[in-house]
């Protein structure tokens, strides 16, 4: 059963989840309609950071999965038998 706790979090991170979407999508889809003037183009980075972000957060997430695997498998290690 779910705490309140686990409840409020999982809330957070679902509302996070779907303000990003949503932030990206207006930035990657609708933005090109929109005159460059338009003053809701402050609220956006530039273009190239649509590319740069996701790949970047794609790295990190791959070397942190990596680190994890390998903590794992080097904390599960029997150690040698010692010869005599």
């Amino acid at each position: 059963q779910a705490t309140a706790t686990d409840r409020a979090v999982g809330f957070g991170l679902v509302a996070f989840s779907l303000a990003l979407f949503a932030y990206y999508t207006l930035w990657i889809v609708v933005l090109p309609f929109i005159d460059s003037a338009h003053a809701i183009h402050r609220f956006f980075l530039p273009r190239e950071y649509a590319v740069i972000i996701p790949v970047v957060a794609g790295l990190l997430l791959l070397l942190f999965i990596g680190v994890f695997i390998v903590v794992v498998t080097w904390k599960s290690r029997k150690p040698a038998k010692k010869s005599e």
